[in-house]
């Protein structure tokens, strides 16, 4: 998947925003938390999943997909290189961390 096509995704859920954050891009949700960052240096993401969908998501491959190695890891942050994971597979991710934050 390419960077602008990541963009586009993370955007495409309901009420959803991108913002400057630090070196990164976040989105989150109006008014609510960010549920990933993108560093377009490296072409990551990190997507904010609850502890149980990100050992489903690390168990694809722990070389493409791992958890943020620090304690941010330890609450869910799990990294994407993103150009080599299918955009099915990063729409599942970010559609399981929007819904995390996006509560209706």
């Amino acid at each position: 998947m390419k960077i602008e096509e990541f963009q586009n995704l993370a955007l495409s859920f309901n009420g959803t925003e991108a913002n400057p954050h630090f070196d990164r891009i976040a989105y989150k949700v109006v008014g609510k938390r960010i549920f990933a960052t993108l560093f377009e240096a490296n072409q990551t993401a990190n997507i904010k999943l609850n502890l149980i969908d990100q050992s489903v998501f690390c168990s694809f491959d722990q070389q493409l997909i791992y958890a943020v190695p620090n304690k941010w890891g330890l609450q869910g942050w799990t990294t994407f290189e993103i150009e080599r994971l299918r955009k099915e597979l990063l729409l599942d991710a970010l559609e399981c961390a929007y819904k995390q934050v996006f509560k209706p």
